[in-house]
């Protein structure tokens, strides 16, 4: 029986390793160095603007099994940080979760009967946040506040002086 030395072993597996790494190395110059490489890479990005993946982690707008399971996901994740007590994350998690949602207003009715007055209070100035960026990123855009997001008239429908008067 030939016995295999655990040095050729570990030596196979280096040079296994640098000629693997050589090989990823020369095809992403390759790839670089292509001359529509970065047209490529524009249309691409333009393409999930327009797609409606406006940030890493959330999903494809017009995918509706992709946003029933991303709203489920951030609901589910923001009950359960609220419930061990961190709120922020929590309330940022509910946030993402209506900022897909169909139906928002009642989904924030649902949340103010269920959710501390205090932790409602900071969800609503969550929202409010993700309006004012929203707006911000509109203008910088050229679109005008008509065609913005209606999340902030949403806002000041749910946010009434009984959600204030809860917190004095």
């Amino acid at each position: 029986m030939i016995e295999i030395n655990k040095t050729a072993i570990g030596i196979a597996a280096g040079v296994a390793g640098t000629l693997f790494i050589g090989y990823c190395i020369y095809f992403d110059k390759k790839r670089r160095n292509d001359p529509d490489y970065k047209k490529k890479v524009r249309e691409r990005r333009r393409r999930n603007r327009k797609s409606g993946a406006a940030k890493p982690g959330m999903p494809n707008l017009n995918d509706h099994e992709a946003i029933e399971k991303y709203f489920l996901q951030e609901i589910q994740l923001g009950e359960t940080l609220i419930a061990r007590g961190d709120f922020e994350t929590g309330v940022e998690h509910l946030a993402n979760a209506i900022v897909v949602c169909g139906q928002p207003a009642r989904l924030l009715q649902v949340l103010q009967s269920s959710l501390p007055a205090q932790v409602f209070a900071m969800l609503i100035v969550k929202m409010q946040e993700f309006g004012n960026r929203a707006a911000e990123s509109n203008e910088g855009l050229g679109i005008r506040s008509g065609q913005a997001d209606n999340s902030t008239n949403i806002l000041e429908a749910n946010s009434g002086s009984a959600i204030i008067d809860d917190l004095e």
